[in-house]
Formats: structure tokens, C-alpha cells, sequence
């Protein structure tokens, strides 16, 4: 069992939920990232989802895609964000990290250092899971047996215009968890309709038998504890990357950890 499962499992058996945030990778400051990532552990989040800077990010907003400029003009690569998370691994070893981004960054860090190397390299640094935007299920079939193969799961995005069939598709070979972007539009929207969160997330489980995350548009205790009841983790992306931009180098790591503790009460006072 990979680490995320034995994760989501156990919380499952607490009858908790599950809090991911996702942070990009080097911003806002390239060498406070792994001691953000700690501090979101020890405010509460059980699984973190590490964003690969990427100069075209066609799922997110301005907040998110403006975070991966600043860092990408701070030099930051691939090469980097396995540096963060071994940086991590070196005084956490029980919290998954999941690498999200886009197909390019992977496929060139296999260019440049020899086919099969970035997910060689992804599992001696630590990281559980990768979850690429525009890698569809039927295309990387044998990526995700690779990955499966060192231990790392697959995990995929379902959306409100997922079809039946994509949605059998993904449930036949992701891992780990889905993502569900809870609307229309890229990350970071502010009109998330839980309602309609509540009536898709039982057309997942008829095909998914991994845990559902949701995702896009949760900025704030209440509508995490929204989200949280009818699905088994609820990620947060923007409202946090927003946090962090806002404070010094001094307090950064702080912030994120009281705005995850913040959460992590919430979920827990379902």
C-alpha cells in the first residue's frame, strides 16, 4: 500500500477527511519551501500537493499562474522541486507529497537526464504521487505502470463535464486519489456551488474506488466543511498560495500553518 492510501485508509477508519493544500514549488521564497511544507503538515494537512512551476499552466488562475512565474523567474525546475522535497523527506517521512503540473517539465527532465529518470528520481526524493494535467488516461497507460512500479501513484482530475466514459476510464487506472474540480473554470474561482459538488461526486464513486478529493474555489473553513461532507478530502490551493504571498520571509511558513489549522478544525468538527 502506498503512502497516500495507507494515509487516506487511516483517516478513513478515524472517520476524518482528508486536508491537502497545494503550495508552488519555490515561491514565495525558493528556500523556505520545505519548511512551508512542514509547517502544513503541523497545522494539519495530511497529504501535500508540491506545484511544478510551469511557464503555460492552462488549469490555473491568475494567483496560482502568477506563483509559478515568480519562482520559474527564481531559476526554479524540476531539478529544484525534487531538491525541496528531499529537503522535507529529511525531517518528515509520513507525509505524502504529490507533485501536480503539466506533461512538458516531466517529459524534458527525461530528455535531458535519460528515459525513466524523472520517476527514478521522484521516488529516491520522497515523492508519493504525480498528478499531470494533460496526461489523459488512455495515453499513459504505461506511465502509469512505471510509476506504480517505484511505488507512486497516479492521480487524475475529473470534472462537472467528465463524461461516464472518462469517468470509467480514470477509475480503471488512477491511484492514490481523484481530484474533482468542483467547476468550471480554472483554480481559484469564487463561485463554488456545493450542491452541485453533492450530485456529482456519486456518479465518481460508481466508477472510482479510490478516495474523491475536491478542489477549485474552497477558500475558507466554511466551504471546506461543505465540501468535506460529501467527499474524502478537500483540497485548497489558492486562498493559501494567496497567504503566503502576502507575508514576509519570516512569517510565512507561520501563516500557512495557522490558515491550515484554521481548516483542520473545521473538517474535524464535521
Amino acid at each position: 500500500m502506498s503512502r497516500i492510501a495507507a494515509t487516506l485508509q487511516a483517516l478513513k477508519d478515524q472517520g476524518r477527511k482528508a486536508l491537502i493544500p497545494y503550495v508552488t514549488a519555490g515561491d514565495p521564497y525558493p528556500e523556505a519551501t520545505a519548511e512551508i511544507m512542514q509547517a502544513l503538515a503541523d497545522g494539519g494537512a495530511d497529504i501535500i500537493e508540491l506545484g511544478v512551476p510551469f511557464s503555460d499552466p492552462m488549469a490555473d488562475g491568475p494567483v496560482i499562474a502568477q506563483a509559478s512565474e515568480r519562482a520559474l523567474a527564481r531559476g526554479v525546475g524540476l531539478t529544484q522541486v525534487l531538491g525541496y522535497v528531499r529537503a522535507f523527506r529529511a525531517g518528515n517521512a509520513s507525509t505524502p507529497v504529490v507533485l501536480m503540473g503539466y506533461a512538458n517539465p516531466v517529459e524534458r527532465y527525461d530528455q535531458k537526464h535519460g528515459t525513466g529518470s524523472f520517476i527514478r528520481d521522484a521516488a529516491t526524493a520522497g515523492v508519493d504521487g504525480l498528478l499531470v494535467v494533460d496526461y489523459p488516461p488512455e495515453e499513459c497507460e504505461v506511465f502509469a505502470a512505471d510509476l506504480k512500479a517505484a511505488g507512486l501513484d497516479l492521480i487524475f482530475l475529473l470534472a462537472p463535464t467528465s463524461t461516464e466514459q472518462r469517468i470509467r476510464e480514470v477509475g480503471r487506472i488512477a491511484s492514490g486519489y481523484v481530484y474533482y474540480v468542483s467547476l468550471k473554470g480554472v483554480t481559484g474561482a469564487g463561485h463554488l456551488d456545493t450542491d452541485a459538488v453533492a450530485a456529482f461526486v456519486p456518479r465518481i464513486r460508481a466508477h472510482v474506488k479510490v478516495p474523491v478529493g475536491v478542489g477549485f474555489g474552497i477558500r475558507d473553513a466554511l466551504t471546506a466543511q461543505a465540501v468535506a461532507r460529501v467527499s474524502d478530502a478537500v483540497v485548497i490551493g489558492s486562498r493559501l498560495v494567496q497567504i503566503l504571498h502576502a507575508e514576509p520571509r519570516e512569517t510565512a511558513a507561520a501563516a500557512g500553518q495557522a490558515f491550515m489549522a484554521e481548516i483542520r478544525s473545521a473538517l474535524d468538527a464535521l
